[in-house]
């Protein structure tokens, strides 16, 4: 969920970014009492997202600038639907004009990627969720994102959950501890609503991991076999999550193993940008 003081900070911040002194171009040539309408059009298919920043780019840019959305996050379209209106001086339409752009189609490139990897893993029960490789400033969009397109999300941060990857049991492991003692004794410190998620990547770590009384046990980059192999000896002890070597070839493969999430790093830090276009409507 995007709140609304996130929305405006991100979206004033790239405002002030693009015309830091104002819009130079459209000041010096355009009337100031010339109005136009300009609507969003898809050049090509795909799922939108962030229909409520586009609208933002323009009403914080002027509050006489007027927008409709003409569909809802998470719908589909194909090329030449009119996704969104905005109308009001001319001016201001072309100083939100890349603003506005930018994050929708970026945000919808992400929705779009999102419910392709989900239609791939349709029928076996897997959910696909993102992970925290994000735009650095820009997660709460891309993970609104994610959900546009039908998929789910990952810890928002490093605050909201236990998370041990390979690297905070590769320093634990050094002090010669116990990983099943070490993970009881951390749950005693924290709070009983604390999810705890710990990353194997293999085999014979996992019983040690639910024993210490994980959650969610994250097999990363495991072969198929090995995968069938963790979800058995798993069982309803924990989530059975799986990551790395995920694209769309290998998805519905690793789905089919019976893996309870999927997390797919591509969704945000290699989604395209959709292409979108804004025609301008003089009048």
């Amino acid at each position: 969920m995007i709140t609304a003081a996130t929305l405006t900070r991100v979206v004033s911040a790239a405002l002030e970014e693009d015309a830091p002194w104002g819009d130079l171009t459209s000041t010096a040539l355009l009337p100031a009492d010339a109005s136009a309408t300009a609507d969003l059009v898809a050049r090509e298919a795909g799922v939108v997202s962030g229909g409520d920043v586009f609208a933002s780019a323009f009403t914080l840019t002027d509050p006489a600038v007027t927008v409709d959305l003409h569909v809802g996050d998470g719908d589909a379209f194909v090329a030449g639907d009119v996704l969104a209106s905005a109308s009001g001086p001319a001016r201001s339409l072309l100083t939100a004009e890349r603003v506005a752009l930018n994050f929708v189609q970026r945000m919808s490139g992400i929705a779009t990627l999102t419910s392709t990897y989900v239609d791939a893993v349709d029928g076996t029960g897997a959910r696909i969720a993102d992970t925290r490789k994000t735009t650095p400033g820009l997660r709460a969009f891309e993970r609104h994102a994610v959900i546009s397109g039908g998929g789910s999300n990952h810890r928002y941060s490093l605050s909201d959950a236990v998370m041990a990857k390979d690297n905070h049991l590769a320093v634990l492991t050094s002090t010669g501890a116990d990983l099943a003692t070490a993970l009881r004794e951390a749950l005693t410190r924290l709070p009983h609503t604390t999810h705890v998620v710990v990353e194997v990547d293999r085999l014979d770590q996992i019983p040690a991991v639910l024993d210490g009384g994980a959650d969610t046990v994250l097999l990363d980059n495991f072969s198929l076999d090995d995968l069938r192999a963790g979800v058995g000896l798993i069982g309803e002890r924990a989530t059975v999550e799986a990551s790395g070597g995920v694209n769309l070839d290998t998805v519905r493969a690793i789905a089919e193993t019976g893996v309870d999430v999927i997390s797919v790093g591509a969704l945000t830090h290699s989604a395209r940008a959709l292409d979108l276009g804004l025609d301008l409507r003089i009048g």
